[in-house]
């Protein structure tokens, strides 16, 4: 196709999801755009899912047609096969909108279903129709063109600063076609499942507009599919994690812990080589490292907690490897530095070696620095769950989590991603540095065993895997200070009761969390209020906390009014080891209600400074009649690594 055809066409499909309304990004429901003849100045950019995730819950008790009155889920987990065309278009870093096209879907593990769908398990797609059709997605053969599921009532999100599309709240509808294969035409347009999509996209056509008139157009290409000296990777040094490769346990238990850690991949998606100078030298990536769970509910996703992390492993020596596609170590000083293209393996024996991993105390998340002693050892003794990623003994225990889905997560903090924005303007890698990856844990005492599920997820961080979640982000001063994600979920477990779930996760926040407030609808009836921490390193010689004490464990108080819920911890100025949500952490706050949810305004208050801000989630709604006097205060449970009372 000529340049001048591709300019004429991105052009006419910029009109066609152009607007002229300012702001932050927004969800995209799945209707019809009314276009805009103005003319627009800015980039548009086309691109296309480069990997990802697809989650769908299937209702088999409905496929099956057994007239079972239990509901019967079976989750099913997709890998996205590589550089799929599912494309959408971005202007000035907003979603306009998806366009037709498909993404492969790469089964993760075989479950038994019904047999048509089960022969097509591993051609499946989830395509984009055109838009004269009835539907906007439908998960169809590839092969056959055979339509399972229509997909309605779904919502588009995109995060520009990591390049994520989410694609949300979509319901799977039996097609005319499965339900003659079914032999039950009457159950055409049942609604048989759940689907979530998480991928990270990258750009293959980008245009500079000036008044909707194309200027410049450049086509990168795509990753892996051109030579070692093709410009293939993102501008400046962008360090990633290629691959989550395993996660074992090490040492002994102590006490009622175990010491984990998790075998990384580092990758250079960037065109400029990463400085890896070791210590004392402070300008190298660390890595810090996490263990989720997904558990609780009918189908055990209610909740996404996070159970464990670690203190960071200090890199050193790029070994220039091959894990993310080229290496290109041309004009790069290698060993010093992670060449574009590159990759440097570090096993989980090393990630948790104690004497080369340092307080995260030390670090700050958005700029990457630290100094030289960041990993001083010298006035303590470690035991076997000392600085590795500390995990309670219950919160693996197979018995005890029976269905629990269980996610490692790593993240690599660059110094170098920093200071090359600062003289470079546009060229800000510090957003998807943290990849995760799904396992299955063996055992009910240590020793304990993981097993990979699927492949590693690139460039998005665990809680995006939290199953029919939505997520926002926190992000209170782009530029200067990083950014989190506040995941909600609202359920219905039993009649009249709505279980309010929140996840607040903090990816490279320097200022920290301290506050999360929920508003209440007048007269809504609360219980079971619990909040959830992962559990907190003991103060050690030279770890970088005040007084080397340590963060504090101390769950957060609840404070309930008539009109709002409150969790918070102490001040900075209260004390500087509070139990805030510091960087690479999420915490849970969670309640039952009597009230069906509402859209309403959380309020996010922060730890070190700034002032606090609204985040979009789901609230319970007025009963219509105000109690005449405030709910005494409830409290929480005593401990920070355990479920809450409900």
């Amino acid at each position: 196709m000529s340049k001048i055809t591709l300019t004429g066409l991105m052009l006419r499909l910029f009109l066609l999801f152009a607007s002229t309304q300012a702001g932050p990004p927004k969800a995209f429901g799945a209707t019809k755009k009314t276009p805009d003849n103005q003319g627009q100045t800015g980039t548009l950019q086309k691109m296309i899912v480069e990997s990802g995730t697809v989650t769908m819950d299937l209702y088999l008790d409905q496929l099956s047609g057994d007239g079972s009155l239990v509901i019967r889920e079976e989750q099913l987990h997709f890998a996205v096969a590589a550089n799929s065309f599912f494309s959408i278009l971005v202007f000035n870093d907003l979603l306009r909108g998806p366009e037709q096209g498909s993404v492969a879907l790469v089964p993760q593990y075989s479950t038994e279903l019904p047999s048509t769908l089960g022969a097509s398990i591993n051609q499946l797609v989830v395509e984009k129709l055109p838009s004269a059709e009835r539907f906007d997605l439908a998960v169809r053969d590839a092969k056959t063109g055979f339509t399972f599921f229509n997909i309605e009532g779904h919502q588009y999100y995109y995060d520009a600063k990591g390049q994520l599309l989410s694609i949300t709240g979509g319901r799977l509808l039996i097609s005319k076609e499965f339900a003659n294969a079914l032999g039950r035409p009457p159950d055409v347009g049942a609604v048989v499942g759940r689907i979530s999509v998480g991928a990270a996209m990258r750009p293959i056509e980008v245009t500079q507009l000036v008044n909707g008139a194309p200027k410049s157009m450049v086509m990168p290409p795509l990753r892996g599919a051109a030579g070692i000296e093709a410009p293939t990777l993102v501008p400046g040094p962008d360090v990633i994690v290629g691959d989550v490769e395993s996660v074992e346990q090490f040492g002994s238990a102590v006490g009622t812990q175990v010491g984990l850690a998790i075998g990384t991949d580092s990758c250079n998606n960037g065109d400029q080589p990463i400085d890896w100078f070791a210590l004392p030298q402070t300008d190298h990536p660390v890595v810090p490292q996490n263990l989720y769970r997904m558990s609780a509910g009918a189908d055990n996703t209610q909740r996404f907690e996070q159970i464990g992390h670690s203190w960071n492993k200090h890199t050193f020596e790029a070994l220039e490897e091959f894990v993310c596609g080229n290496c290109n170590t041309t004009n790069c000083q290698t060993g010093t530095h992670l060449c574009p293209g590159c990759s440097d393996p570090y096993v989980a024996g090393l990630n948790g070696d104690q004497n080369q991993i340092g307080s995260r105390a030390w670090v700050n998340p958005f700029t990457g620095a630290f100094p030289s002693g960041a990993d001083d050892h010298t006035g303590h003794v470690h035991d076997g769950v000392s600085h590795r990623i500390r995990v309670e003994v219950n919160d693996l225990n197979t018995t005890l989590n029976s269905g629990a889905t269980y996610f490692a997560e790593a993240q690599y903090i660059s110094p170098h991603e920093y200071t090359w924005c600062q003289t470079h303007p546009g060229q800000c890698n510090m957003y998807n540095n943290a990849s995760h990856r799904q396992f299955s844990v063996t055992g009910i005492n240590p020793p304990f065993t993981f097993t990979p599920l699927g492949s590693t997820v690139r460039m998005q961080p665990a809680i995006s895997a939290w199953t029919g979640a939505t997520i926002n982000q926190i992000q209170p001063d782009p530029g200067n200070d990083g950014f989190g994600l506040l995941g909600y979920k609202v359920t219905n477990p039993v009649a009249g009761v709505w279980h309010y779930e929140y996840a607040v996760y903090n990816q490279n926040l320097d200022r920290a969390i301290q506050s999360f407030n929920v508003p209440l609808g007048a007269g809504v009836n609360l219980s079971n209020i619990g909040f959830h921490a992962p559990p907190q390193e003991p103060g050690w010689a030279n770890d970088g906390t005040f007084n080397n004490q340590g963060y504090s464990s101390t769950p957060w108080t609840v404070n309930q009014t008539i009109n709002t819920l409150t969790w918070s911890c102490e001040t900075f100025a209260q004390n500087q080891n509070a139990n805030a949500i510091r960087w690479g952490t999420l915490y849970n706050f969670r309640f039952d209600a009597n009230q069906p949810p509402q859209s309403a305004n959380a309020t996010v208050g922060f730890f070190k400074t700034g002032s606090p801000m609204i985040v979009t989630i789901q609230g319970p709604a007025s009963s219509g009649t105000p109690t005449p006097t405030p709910t005494p205060t409830p409290t929480v449970t005593p401990t920070t690594n355990s479920y809450a009372n409900w």
